[in-house]
């Protein structure tokens, strides 16, 4: 066989060059000792998994806590999978959670491009020089011949895959590859795999410790009909000109890591260090298993955009699952950044990290409760502007009146939105307990937050009054109060003024006196209160209601007041 003859009649790219001026182009990175070169790399399918933001956190710390790099390669090997637009899902994505690349794609970076179908002739070159050693070899099988494989090997209990002698086109001619060439079948070019599965080595897994692999038999594809390399191919090569140095992905990529071992092998290159992270589970009844992105919402990403997850909880929540020791030191630091964290993956588990969505609503709370309001209006006002409903977005934006600003009245609306801060502002002290003994933790996300708040905004205000009591009664309870309701008055006035209806209506205005004698009485002033919470606000559990009152003011709330004796 003359493989070089058969090498440039396999490869016919013209822009292949000698390995050697890839050599030069990549070179070895100039860094620190012990400093690591990490990577993301994910598919443009326009789905970013949680997933992908664990390990997308694990390399980033990694990288930048060694002195190292961390960046950005999209595998784009799969035309059909591939989304418009999808590139920019993911640097949104990461870039809402904080994670950031040092380079990649659409970033600077050296050791581009970072899109592989952009770098269709390392691939090839490195394929014509397997082809030349007699490690790789063209297969012309169709699909309906390896489905037959494929059926052979299920009926008979046999491991899947093309190898020995279900290897077609392994041992083909010259005669007969050159034949099949002139009669324009379609070729791909597969690894002549060297491997034998009787043979078992110890590998140091970074994150799993010492495991057993198997020696790869599989003669893998390498490059598909049309040119493009598959995944084990240019993820080897890549690995190798982009310097990475450590490669922490999901365990699904175990069963592959055979095969990674022999390309690396094959190709001369220096095998970077390997870790496994567990994958992200959840319970589902009685069992555990992994979160999907076909069952479970909270598998993508978007979802903690859309329901407005502020992204310094949603990091600390992950950092839970990525290292045991984080929680022990997030309690002894609980004001130190995140990033000040020893990172370890010594530290992380070997085992499925569980997701527990109560858990990270615990520690959202506990984040949202730290905001001031201001910051909190911010946020919320992010969120809205990209997610909430027009209403929604009215809560924090004037309408936009073109005609007036042409006029050269634009700062009415200057005005009007600084209005709407204040007020919002106002109602978000409140809400959060600012200024308190303790801060309220109600807060989860910015969409249960905004729609906490719309009572506060007539526009979303849509009560549905549920009282313990008879309409009589809270008829002649909400009248008496609204005709004696004055805006001025402190809390304490207020307060005696809600004594002074109860009483007249035959409420319990002591507490002491109804609970030595309940039975004496309707109820007491705090059910009066509720009757006028729930009048006021549609809801019969608020922060405390003579402030609200004061935020909503004396029109509103009288107007309130006698649209909840009307509908009675």
């Amino acid at each position: 066989m003359d493989w070089n003859k058969l090498a440039d009649a396999l490869i016919k790219d013209e822009n292949v060059k000698p390995l050697e001026e890839y050599e030069k182009q990549y070179p070895e990175r100039t860094l620190e000792k012990g400093a690591q070169v990490t990577r993301l790399a994910p598919s443009p399918t326009g789905f970013m998994h949680i997933g992908n933001l664990y390990v997308a956190l694990a390399n980033e710390r990694i990288a930048h806590q060694s002195g190292g790099v961390f960046y950005l390669r999209i595998e784009d090997t799969d035309e059909k999978r591939k989304v418009e637009g999808a590139v920019d899902v993911i640097h949104k994505s990461l870039k809402y959670f904080g994670v950031k690349f040092d380079e990649g794609a659409d970033l600077c970076g050296e050791y581009g491009p970072y899109y592989q179908r952009q770098r269709a002739e390392i691939y090839h070159a490195y394929a014509k020089e397997l082809i030349r050693q007699g490690l790789a070899y063209p297969c012309f099988c169709t699909e309906e011949d390896l489905e037959k494989i494929r059926e052979h090997q299920t009926e008979n209990k046999l491991l899947p895959g093309y190898y020995g002698e279900f290897a077609k086109c392994r041992d083909l001619t010259e005669e007969e590859i050159y034949a099949n060439l002139a009669a324009g079948k379609k070729y791909v070019i597969r690894l002549r795999s060297q491997g034998d599965v009787n043979v078992k080595h110890t590998f140091r897994d970074e994150v799993k410790g010492e495991i057993t692999v198997t020696e790869n038999n599989q003669d893998v594809v390498i490059l598909k009909s049309d040119g493009i390399p598959t995944y084990h191919f240019a993820h080897a090569i890549d690995d190798h000109f982009m310097r990475t140095t450590l490669v922490i992905r999901g365990e699904e990529w175990l069963s592959s890591l055979p095969i990674h071992i022999e390309l690396f092998k094959v190709l001369g290159f220096r095998l970077p260090k390997y870790g496994h992270n567990c994958s992200i589970q959840k319970i589902d009844g009685e069992t555990r298993r992994k979160l999907s992105k076909r069952k479970d919402p909270e598998a993508s990403l978007n979802y903690y955009r859309e329901q407005g997850y502020h992204p310094e909880a949603v990091r600390t929540y992950m950092m839970t699952l990525l290292n045991s020791n984080f929680e022990e030191w997030l309690l002894k630091n609980p004001e130190t950044p995140l990033d000040e964290f020893k990172y370890s993956i010594g530290k992380m588990g070997k085992s499925g990290a569980l997701f527990d969505i109560v858990k990270l609503n615990d520690i959202s709370k506990t984040y949202m409760a730290k905001l001031d309001e201001k910051e909190m209006y911010l946020f919320l006002k992010e969120w809205a502007d990209e997610f909430g409903t027009d209403t929604q977005k009215g809560y924090f934006t004037a309408p936009i009146d073109f005609e007036h600003i042409l006029n050269g009245v634009g700062e009415e609306f200057v005005q009007e939105n600084a209005k709407r801060e204040e007020y919002l502002c106002k109602v978000l002290a409140l809400c959060m307990g600012v200024g308190g003994k303790k801060r309220r933790k109600d807060f989860v996300c910015a969409k249960q937050a905004v729609e906490m708040i719309s009572y506060f905004f007539d526009e979303s205000f849509a009560p549905v009054y549920e009282y313990r009591f008879v309409k009589g009664t809270v008829r002649k309870v909400l009248q008496g109060f609204a005709e004696i309701y004055d805006e001025q008055d402190d809390n304490s006035a207020w307060f005696d003024k809600v004594k002074k209806v109860a009483g007249d209506n035959g409420f319990a205005t002591d507490m002491k006196a109804y609970k030595a004698n309940p039975e004496a009485y309707p109820g007491n002033v705090s059910d009066v209160a509720e009757m006028l919470r729930i009048a006021t606000t549609g809801l019969s559990n608020t922060p405390d209601l003579w402030t609200i009152m004061q935020i909503l003011g004396k029109e509103r709330t009288l107007a309130r007041l006698n649209a909840a004796i009307n509908a009675l």
